[in-house]
């Protein structure tokens, strides 16, 4: 089930949204998958999305690496969304803690998936907490990262075809964790 639990407009009508539920099932434009650098999408939030949008998610990812070499840590590349109701997936890089410099590369992934959504003129985007999984960034860290560089990149980009983004989570602890990170940083703007 999906629940809105925070929403935001910014002063150009773009809505900022936290969401608990299941990522695959978003009936958005485009969901982001929190991909590594060869688009192997065994585990995690990328085993779900590969396992529920059928196997031409994983062959597209395959032949995108064949043809254009590993994603670099904090950018993305696009596949469709296979049988998902969502016209794409973007797969954007995020980092694995531990490795240096983890919020500036985490920023940096979610501006990549961004800019591929508009890339591709699509209007609304979901992404859950990247590398706040298997990765092992810090939930409270990620979300503070993650709602600064959408909101950023949002007023930033006001004449965008991006009229929406989620964050959206399937557990109750990541989706309260942005719910009260999207509080603090965007009810007093």
């Amino acid at each position: 089930m999906r629940e809105v639990l925070f929403e935001h407009r910014t002063a150009e009508g773009q809505a900022i949204c936290i969401v608990q539920g299941d990522l695959t099932a978003e009936a958005v434009d485009a969901i982001v998958n929190a991909a590594n650098e060869h688009l192997a999408h065994g585990g995690g939030v990328a085993g779900a999305i590969s396992r529920q949008g059928g196997p031409a998610i994983q062959r597209e990812s395959t032949a995108w690496v064949r043809e254009h070499g590993p994603v670099p840590t904090g950018s993305a590349a696009i596949t469709s969304g296979g049988i998902l109701p969502c016209r794409y997936v973007i797969h954007a890089v995020g980092p694995v803690w531990g490795s240096g410099d983890e919020e500036a590369k985490l920023a940096s992934a979610v501006r990549s998936a961004l800019d591929l959504a508009d890339q591709y003129r699509l209007r609304s985007v979901s992404m859950p907490g990247i590398s706040s999984g298997i990765f092992g960034f810090p939930k409270p860290l990620c979300a503070q990262v993650m709602i600064r560089a959408i909101r950023a990149w949002l007023v930033g980009h006001p004449e965008s075809s991006v009229r929406e983004v989620n964050a959206c989570n399937i557990d109750a602890e990541t989706a309260t964790v942005f719910w009260h990170e999207a509080e603090a940083q965007l009810d007093q703007k």
